[in-house]
C-alpha cells in the first residue's frame, strides 16, 4: 500500500507552535556492521519476537489498535476493523469520567484536553516519519536474516520512526493524569466489544509505558523508536498543558 497520510505534518496544530517543535533526535543511520545500532536493533526484534511470553502476546495484542488489518480467506481479501489508537485513549477518557462521577463541566474539559493532546501528537509524529522515511523490521529481517518472517502484528503502511501509538499515547496519559492524578487505578474495557479483551492498570502513565513497548513485542517497531515516541509524547503534552493553563 502506499503510505499513508503523508502529509500530516503540515496540518496546522491545536496548541503546539509547529509540528517540528518536539522533534526527537534521528534514528541510527543504516550500516551493514554486525556491531552498529542499526543493525541490532532489527536483530533484537527478530529474536525477541520469536521468544514472546504469554504476557507479552497479550499486550501486543491488547493494543494493536489497528483499524485496518488485512485478512485472506482463500481469494478473498477483505478489512477486519478494530478501535484505533486514538478511539481507544478516548474511551479511556470515558472510563475516567465515568469512574470519577465527573460533572458536565469536568467532562467536556477531559475529552477536550485529551483529543487536543492526542492530535497534535500524530502532528508531531507523522513530521518526523516522513522526515525520516524509516523502514520497518520485517523490511530489514526479510533482507538480512529470515526471509519468511513476519510480525506478531501486521505492519501498518508508514514509516517506522517514530512509534505512533506510543507518541499519542504517551500525550493522552499525561493529560489525564493531571486530569485526575496519578495512581489512578481502572479497567480498560474501551477494546472489549472490539477484541473481547480488557486489562487493569495503576496509573495512566503505566498504561501508557505498556502500550510503547507492545509495538515492540509486536514486531512493527524497534525498541528505540518506541521510547523516542513516548519521550515525545510526554514533553509535547506538558507543553500543551502548561499552555492552555486550564485547571480542574
Amino acid at each position: 500500500m502506499d503510505g499513508v497520510e503523508f502529509c500530516w505534518g503540515t496540518i496546522k496544530s491545536f496548541a503546539i507552535d509547529t509540528s517540528s517543535q518536539f522533534s526527537p533526535p534521528p534514528p541510527p543511520p543504516y550500516s551493514e556492521d554486525k556491531n552498529s545500532a542499526f543493525v541490532k536493533q532489527y536483530t533484537d526484534v527478530y529474536n525477541t519476537n520469536k521468544n514472546l511470553t504469554k504476557e507479552q502476546i497479550e499486550i501486543a495484542k491488547f493494543w494493536d489498535d489497528n483499524p485496518f488489518v488485512i485478512q485472506h480467506n482463500g481469494h478473498l481479501m477483505f478489512a477486519d476493523k478494530k478501535i484505533t489508537p486514538g478511539g481507544h485513549w478516548i474511551g479511556i477518557t470515558e472510563i475516567a469520567c465515568k469512574k470519577t462521577k465527573a460533572n458536565g463541566v469536568k467532562t467536556a474539559q477531559a475529552y477536550a484536553l485529551t483529543s487536543i493532546a492526542l492530535y497534535d501528537a500524530f502532528i508531531c509524529c507523522w513530521e518526523v516519519k516522513y522526515k525520516y522515511s524509516y523502514a520497518r523490521p520485517v523490511t530489514n529481517i526479510n533482507e538480512k536474516i529470515d526471509h519468511n518472517w513476519l510480525p506478531l502484528l501486521q505492519t501498518p503502511p508508514f514509516p517506522e520512526y517514530t512509534a505512533g501509538h506510543s507518541t499519542i499515547s504517551a500525550a493522552a496519559a499525561v493529560t489525564l493524569t493531571h486530569l485526575f492524578g496519578d495512581n489512578f487505578e481502572f479497567q480498560d474495557t474501551s477494546d472489549l466489544h472490539y477484541i473481547g479483551m480488557q486489562r487493569h492498570f495503576k496509573s495512566f502513565s503505566l498504561a501508557a509505558e505498556e502500550t510503547a513497548m507492545s509495538r515492540y513485542y509486536g514486531g512493527i517497531h524497534y525498541l528505540n523508536s518506541s521510547l523516542m515516541g513516548a519521550a515525545q509524547g510526554k514533553q509535547m503534552a506538558e507543553f500543551i498543558w502548561q499552555k492552555l493553563k486550564l485547571t480542574n
